[in-house]
């Protein structure tokens, strides 16, 4: 029986489906009986030139399949067109051919293909539908085309879901610091109000003695030109004299001294207002997002600053232990956000009095330690493991966002550091954070 030709349709374009039905050729199947070299001669149709092998159906079920290298084999064998030339194709068919429904996903299907299909590839495999009945067959190179091709796009959407929460991870550290400095600006009002309320206090003062100076320089000088003859006597020379009285006793030496120390308090003043605005901005400055070679001890007595109105409210005794450090590299308002957050929990932990705030620095093994010990209330053993999850927080309902020691983890990791925590609750909890010399880490 002559069998009928296949028709091999042009390759197709990747997939861009989840199945197998894009890679479908309708390649016309083999009949049972036909010969094999009738068989033979379908595989010299150039129609059929990129198959590797053709179906076997009958009654429009796949039985098998005949693949290229089998009939190269036989017929390189001595005698062997002569041999099997004429025996239908049953005799050499692979009986167990890789059949997947059309509907297969292509995922599923590249793990069939892996686990069936053999190295050299020498086989097709066969497509049917829901019931089993043969619809075609399909390229392995396509189907691998076509994984290939999903994978590079979920590439390209992971790449974008990455920069996407990278985003979204810069804005919640962002976010955090602003939350954490609305906690302290309220505080640092009060901290630039008292030395403001002095310094007004002293200018006014100060201006009101360079105004009776005034007057009575001009008395004198009045005085002096009616004597020495530089112009005449004025009806009010009387005057000037008893004004001269009046304020001489008020601008004197010790007045003049006086004045001298409220000038020294207001420099003292306007100082201090300085230092609070000058260590908030570095607190809050974007552009120290970058790494750079910073000394830890002033950042340590930065955040100590700022927090400053809220240990004096809650009445807490800070021990400072600052080591040599040499400077280290990193980014500077990150690890500011790390000491603000650490000190602001340690404060927040001390609802008793005699509280107490242990603040150590040192170098050990070529990294910088830093220390927060409080005497606080503790952590309970079955939130320690829990403290740097996000959104974690102990905290009454709208106190905490459950962020800030999370965030804190994040940071000190991207430095190549790492951050630890020992707690015993009703004695108080310790922090530590190791930072390496020379970062390793983003850092940004």
């Amino acid at each position: 029986m002559k069998p009928a030709l296949t028709t091999r349709a042009s390759a197709p374009a990747v997939a861009a489906s989840a199945d197998l039905q894009p890679l479908l050729l309708p390649t016309a199947p083999v009949e049972p009986e036909t010969s094999v070299l009738d068989v033979a001669r379908l595989f010299l149709d150039p129609r059929h030139a990129g198959l590797l092998s053709l179906p076997v159906v009958d009654a429009g079920r796949p039985v098998g399949s005949i693949s290229r290298y089998e009939l190269m084999r036989v017929f390189l064998m001595p005698y062997g067109r002569e041999l099997y030339g004429r025996r239908p194709i049953t005799a050499l068919m692979n009986a167990r051919p890789l059949v997947l429904a059309a509907a297969t996903p292509l995922d599923q299907a590249a793990r069939a293909i892996a686990t069936h299909i053999k190295s050299p590839i020498t086989d097709d495999f066969v497509l049917v539908d829901a019931e089993g009945r043969y619809l075609g067959t399909g390229l392995v190179l396509d189907v691998l085309r076509a994984v290939e091709s999903r994978l590079a796009e979920r590439g390209g959407e992971l790449e974008r879901a990455y920069a996407r929460l990278k985003s979204s991870q810069l804005q919640l550290v962002q976010s955090e610091k602003m939350a954490s400095l609305g906690q302290m600006v309220a505080g640092l009002v009060h901290e630039i109000n008292t030395p403001l309320g002095y310094v007004r206090n002293n200018v006014e003062m100060s201006r009101e003695l360079i105004g009776d100076a005034a007057r009575l320089v001009a008395a004198q000088q009045s005085v002096i030109d009616a004597l020495t003859g530089a112009s005449e006597p004025g009806a009010d020379l009387d005057a000037r004299l008893v004004e001269i009285e009046a304020l001489r006793p008020r601008i004197d030496a010790a007045a003049l001294e006086d004045l001298g120390g409220l000038l020294e308090d207001t420099l003292h003043g306007v100082g201090q207002i300085g230092d609070l605005v000058l260590n908030l901005k570095d607190f809050s400055r974007l552009d120290q997002s970058g790494l750079q070679k910073a000394d830890v001890n002033k950042l340590v007595d930065s955040a100590l600053k700022i927090v400053q109105h809220l240990l004096r409210k809650r009445d807490v005794a800070v021990m400072r232990e600052a080591g040599a450090l040499p400077e280290i590299e990193c980014a500077p308002a990150q690890i500011n956000q790390v000491l603000l957050n650490l000190l602001g929990n340690a404060i927040q932990a001390i609802e008793h009095e005699r509280g107490r705030i242990v603040v150590r620095t040192q170098v050990l093994d070529g990294r910088v330690l830093i220390l927060i010990e409080d005497n606080g209330k503790g952590i309970a053993v079955e939130h320690l493991s829990r403290i740097f999850d996000p959104f974690f927080t102990t905290k009454p309902v709208g106190q905490g966002t459950g962020m800030g020691l999370a965030i804190s983890h994040q940071i000190v990791e991207q430095h190549g550091g790492v951050i630890r925590v020992a707690s015993k609750p009703g004695v108080g909890t310790r922090f530590l954070v190791v930072l390496p010399i020379a970062a390793r880490g983003e850092g940004a």
